[in-house]
C-alpha cells in the first residue's frame, strides 16, 4: 500500500489573521488558493519555504495534491465566524494509490466510513479518537462503483 501525507485542515474566522500568523510569524508561504463564491468559501495552501525547495518548486496552476510537500489548508468559511468545542481542526489529508482498497482496509477494520468514495476520488473516516481523516485518489478519480456509489454519508465527516 503506497500512502502519501498531504494536508492537515484547519478552519478560520479570519484569513488575513491567520495568514499574518502563519506567514509572518512562522514564515510559511502560499502555496496555492482557491476562492468558491457559491460554496462561499476560500482555500489558502501553505507550506515552509524548505519543504517547496526540497519538493521541486511550485508549478503554476499546480493543484494541492499533485505537489510533494506538506502543507496546512486553512480553510475560511466566509459566513462562519465562530469555531467552539474544537470545530477549528478539520482533517488531516492522505494520497492512496486505490481509493476503493483503501476504504474497504477500513470497513474491514469496522471502522464506519464517513462519506464514501461515490466519486470515485475522496472518502472521510474518523479514527478510534474522532480526528477525521479524508483520503484522496491519487490522479484521477476512479470511475464511480458499489457498493460505494450509493452508499450514504453516516455521521459527520
Amino acid at each position: 500500500m503506497s500512502v502519501e501525507f498531504l494536508h492537515t485542515m484547519v478552519r478560520v474566522s479570519d484569513i488575513d489573521a491567520a495568514k499574518r500568523f502563519f506567514c509572518d510569524g512562522l514564515g510559511l508561504a502560499e502555496v496555492t488558493r482557491y476562492d468558491n463564491e457559491a460554496g462561499r468559501f476560500t482555500l489558502v495552501f501553505l507550506a515552509s519555504p524548505a519543504d517547496i525547495e526540497r519538493g521541486g518548486g511550485v508549478p503554476a496552476g499546480a493543484s494541492p495534491t499533485s505537489l510533494n510537500i506538506p502543507m496546512i489548508e486553512l480553510t475560511w468559511n466566509w459566513d462562519e465566524k465562530d469555531y467552539s468545542g474544537g470545530r477549528n481542526f478539520g482533517h488531516l489529508a492522505y494520497q492512496v494509490d486505490d481509493i476503493y482498497a483503501a476504504t474497504q482496509r477500513f470497513a474491514d477494520l469496522g471502522v464506519t466510513i464517513s462519506r464514501p468514495p461515490r466519486d470515485g476520488r475522496m472518502t472521510f473516516i474518523r479514527s478510534p479518537d474522532g480526528i477525521s481523516v479524508e483520503l484522496l485518489q491519487k490522479g484521477k478519480p476512479q470511475a464511480p462503483k458499489e457498493p460505494w456509489a450509493s452508499a450514504p454519508n453516516i455521521g459527520a465527516w
